[in-house]
C-alpha cells in the first residue's frame, strides 16, 4: 500500500521551518512516507552478522521528501521487492544482493525487469546513505536545507551524512515528522477504523469464551487467533490480576468474583487499534456498578469537550473533574492519538509546561486539536483485591466535536457467558 502521508501538512510545515526536504530514517517514518515496510529494518543488528559487533541497526531504509517533486525510497538490495506495488518511481537501493545470476532468464513482467535492473546495476559496495547522497545529487539538493529524523541514529550514521553533504545544512526534524503525523487523511482514517474493528470483533468472540474456571491464556490466544483470521497482525491483549496491576502472560484462572481490566489491539496495514472494557463473571456490587459508570462518564464528558482548537488539556481535565466528583481520585483518565504507533500525537493529559521540539520545530506540549485527529479516551480504575475496570474508545475530531471511530459499546461491563 503506498504511503499515506498527509502531503500538504507536511509541506506546510516544511515551508515554515524553511525546509526544503524531510529525510526519514526510521522504519515507522519510512512506512509513512512510502508505504514501504520490511520487517527486518527495525529488527536486524550488527552483531546478528558479526559477532561481537555493536547493536546498532544492520540496515535501514530512507524516505526523501521534497517540499517540491516526487519522493524517493532508499532500501536494502534483496529486501526492495516490498516496493514492488507502491508505485513509487525512483527507488535505489544500496549493498551487496548476493543472488546467483547462472540461471537468469528474460524477465517476464516489468516489475521483474525493473528489479532486475536495481540488483544488477548497482555496486556491491553501495552504502545506504552513497545511494542517498545520489538521490540528493540527482536532485540537485546536496546544498539544500534537510531535515533529518535523527533520533536512534547512532553517532557514525550522523557523522557519515555530514560527511556526504558537507554544503548542506542538516537539522533534526524528528519531533515536526511527528506533527505531521498526528493529523490522519481519509485513507489513515479508514484503516485505523479497520483495525478497531477486527480487535472489537476479536475482543466479543474471546470475551465470550471466559468461563470461571477458565484460562486467561485461552480468552487471548482466542483473540490472536480471531484477528489473524481478519488480516490483521496481533499487538496485545492484556488483563488486570485481582486489580493489582496490568499482565498478558500470568496463567491466571478465572473466578467468579472476578472484575477485570482487558485492553487489547491489532494492526493492520502497520496501523495500531487499542480499545478496552471490563469484564465481569457476575452483576456488579452496587458501589463497582457506580465506579463503572463514573468511568464510563468520564469518556463521554472527554468525547464532549473535544473539538478543533481546544488544548489536549483542556479534554482531560473534563474527564478529570467526572472522577473527583465521583470521588474516584486515584484514577487518571487520559487520552492519545493514534496511528502508525500505539500512541501518536497528540496526548491529552495535564499540561506539563515541555515543548514538542528539535531543530525544526518548537511548539508547546499541550496541542490544539485538530480535525482529523483519531483520539483514544480511557479511564482505568484499578482496586487490589477487588477488581479493576477499564472503559475506552476510539474518536475522531470532526469539524462539528468528535464521532466514534467505530461502535464500541462501553456503558456496560462484558459478562462473561
Amino acid at each position: 500500500m503506498p504511503g499515506l502521508i498527509n502531503s500538504p501538512r507536511a509541506r506546510q510545515y516544511m515551508r515554515e521551518s524553511g525546509l526544503d526536504v524531510l529525510i526519514a530514517t526510521s522504519a515507522v517514518n519510512v512506512r509513512y512516507f512510502t508505504g514501504y515496510a520490511c520487517w527486518l529494518d527495525p529488527l536486524f543488528k550488527e552483531y546478528m552478522m558479526s559477532p561481537g559487533g555493536p547493536s546498532e541497526l544492520n540496515q535501514r531504509s530512507y524516505a526523501v521528501f521534497p517540499r517540491e517533486g516526487e519522493l524517493t525510497l532508499i532500501a536494502k538490495s534483496l529486501m526492495s521487492a516490498d516496493a514492488a506495488d507502491l508505485g513509487i518511481q525512483d527507488i535505489r537501493v544500496y549493498g551487496d544482493s548476493g543472488v546467483d545470476y547462472s540461471l537468469l532468464s528474460s524477465p517476464t513482467t516489468d516489475e521483474e525487469a525493473r528489479f532486475l535492473t536495481l540488483l544488477r546495476d548497482t555496486p556491491a559496495d553501495t552504502t545506504a546513505i552513497a545511494a542517498l547522497a545520489a538521490a540528493l545529487r540527482d536532485r540537485e539538493l546536496t546544498d539544500a536545507n534537510l531535515g533529518i529524523e535523527m533520533e536512534g541514529l547512532s553517532a557514525g550514521v550522523k557523522a557519515d551524512m555530514i560527511r556526504a553533504f558537507p554544503r548542506a545544512r542538516l537539522r533534526d526534524c524528528t519531533n515536526l515528522i511527528r506533527l505531521i503525523r498526528a493529523v490522519k487523511t481519509p485513507a489513515e482514517v479508514a484503516i485505523l477504523a479497520q483495525a478497531a474493528e477486527v480487535a472489537e470483533q476479536a475482543a466479543k468472540e474471546a470475551l465470550a469464551k471466559a468461563r470461571v474456571g477458565g484460562y486467561a491464556k485461552d480468552m487471548v490466544r482466542s483473540f490472536q487467533s480471531r484477528v489473524g483470521e481478519q488480516g490483521a497482525a496481533f499487538d496485545h491483549f492484556s488483563f488486570s490480576l485481582s486489580g493489582l496491576g496490568i499482565c498478558s502472560e500470568p496463567d491466571y484462572v478465572f473466578r467468579s468474583q472476578d472484575v477485570l481490566f482487558i485492553d487489547y489491539g491489532c494492526v493492520v496495514s502497520s496501523y495500531f487499534s487499542d480499545t478496552g472494557t471490563t469484564l465481569a463473571f457476575a452483576k456488579l456490587q452496587p458501589e463497582m456498578s457506580r465506579r463503572h459508570s463514573a468511568m464510563h462518564a468520564c469518556v463521554e464528558a472527554g468525547a464532549r469537550a473535544m473539538r478543533p482548537g481546544v488544548q489536549s488539556s483542556s479534554v482531560q481535565k473534563a474527564m478529570a473533574q467526572v472522577a473527583r466528583e465521583a470521588g474516584l481520585t486515584n484514577s487518571f483518565p487520559h487520552g492519545h492519538g493514534m496511528g502508525l504507533e500505539i500512541r501518536d500525537y497528540p496526548i491529552l493529559v495535564p499540561a506539563n509546561g515541555l515543548q514538542i521540539r528539535d531543530e525544526c520545530i518548537a511548539v508547546e506540549s499541550d496541542l490544539p486539536l485538530e480535525e482529523g485527529m483519531v483520539i483514544n479516551l480511557e479511564a482505568p480504575l484499578f482496586m487490589p483485591t477487588a477488581g479493576a475496570l477499564q472503559v475506552e474508545k476510539t474518536f475522531v475530531v470532526t469539524a462539528q466535536g468528535a464521532r466514534e471511530l467505530v461502535p464500541q459499546e462501553r456503558a456496560h461491563p462484558f459478562f462473561a457467558g
